[in-house]
């Protein structure tokens, strides 16, 4: 569905190891990543869809918006739990910790959290586990 996704931070020294420790866990691998611009993750064997962390193409601060989220999909719930605590351990702040989350389905299990830039993600498992 998705070519590619694009989240801005304005310290990719301090994104990268951020963004490195959550998505390791759900498979996605570093195809390319340039200290100053940005750095581009990837599932292994296919070309897209790319998740990309850099700095704003026309060149203004990055800054988060109030209500835009990307969701990442969790194989296990197990994923979701250890994404979380990634998160948080590197310079992430919790939105809402892991936990079912009935009122969306009844295998819903999701974490929600704010990278350093303020940008607010998600790690979800839709498998009852």
């Amino acid at each position: 569905m998705f070519s590619h996704i694009h989240l801005g931070t304005n310290d990719l020294a301090r994104s990268f190891p951020f963004y490195s420790a959550l998505l390791d866990p759900l498979g996605l691998v570093l195809r390319f990543h340039d200290p100053e611009q940005w750095a581009i993750w990837q599932r292994p064997g296919v070309a897209r869809p790319l998740f990309i962390v850099g700095k704003p193409f026309d060149g203004q601060p990055a800054s988060p918006g109030n209500g835009p989220m990307t969701a990442l999909l969790a194989e296990r719930r197990s994923l979701v739990d250890l994404c979380y605590r990634a998160a948080l351990d590197h310079g992430g702040t919790s939105e809402g910790a892991p936990g079912l989350r009935p009122q969306y389905h009844a295998n819903y299990y999701g974490a929600y959290f704010r990278d350093p830039d303020g940008n607010k993600l998600c790690v979800a498992c839709h498998e009852k586990e």
